[in-house]
């Protein structure tokens, strides 16, 4: 398996140095700054990740990594999310099946709060999806490159750059791996457990009622 692990980053100091130690130094690691004013770009030059520079926004970014990569199998992670152990053995046995090759793969989500809000929530994203096959990018997003290309690959959208992905994907061609990605809670710590996932709910109540991505950030931040 000749695999990229491609990470957006901005202003990811805080998290990054976690979500770098669980991957090893076996792969083609590549973080992609959209302009960093914290240490990113040193934590990611001291790792020995791969460093490119793209403009900000994660839609971008992704696609500025999925075009420097060199692996035949492309993994997209967010830079607040850490691996479980044993997420390699299980990317191996998922890229090792040849009818994989156009198919997609998510791992389960999980946050990193003991709190009964943080299970609730991953119940709901659990139940979004098996029934509506739309994970987010905090569940991270393993690929083929041939797969992704055939696709289009990521589009330059300022938000919802995943569930465009993952729409065009589609839930039959779509796998979640029996290994956790587990992402900060800081943002509904901060925002609060409701009002933040009731943000996310209007988010994507607005994208799928064909309103701009843009039009969506400016409206919700």
């Amino acid at each position: 398996m000749n695999l990229s692990i491609v990470i957006p980053t901005l202003d990811a100091a805080a998290t990054l140095p976690r979500t770098l130690a669980a991957l090893g130094a076996e792969d083609d690691i590549i973080v992609v700054d959209g302009g960093s004013d914290d240490a990113s770009v040193a934590i990611a030059r001291k790792s020995g990740a791969r460093l490119e520079a793209a403009p900000m926004g994660r839609g971008v970014q992704l696609q500025a990594g999925a075009e420097a990569a060199r692996g035949d199998w492309l993994l997209f992670l967010h830079a607040d999310t850490v691996l479980e152990s044993g997420w390699r053995e299980a990317v191996e046995i998922f890229c090792a099946d040849p009818a994989n090759r156009w198919r997609a793969a998510v791992f389960r989500f999980a946050l990193d709060d003991e709190s009964a809000q943080a299970r609730r929530l991953e119940r709901l994203v659990a139940w979004r999806v098996r029934w509506l096959g739309l994970p987010y990018g905090d569940q991270g997003l393993l690929i083929s490159r041939a797969f992704y290309d055939r696709l289009g690959g990521f589009r330059p959208l300022t938000l919802m750059e995943d569930v465009d992905m993952a729409r065009r994907i589609g839930a039959r061609r779509l796998t979640v791996l029996p290994i956790s990605a587990r992402t900060s809670a800081t943002r509904w710590r901060r925002d609060g457990w409701t009002r933040r996932s009731l943000r996310n709910l209007a988010c994507l109540t607005l994208y799928f009622l064909g309103v701009p991505p843009h039009v969506i950030r400016r409206v919700y931040g």
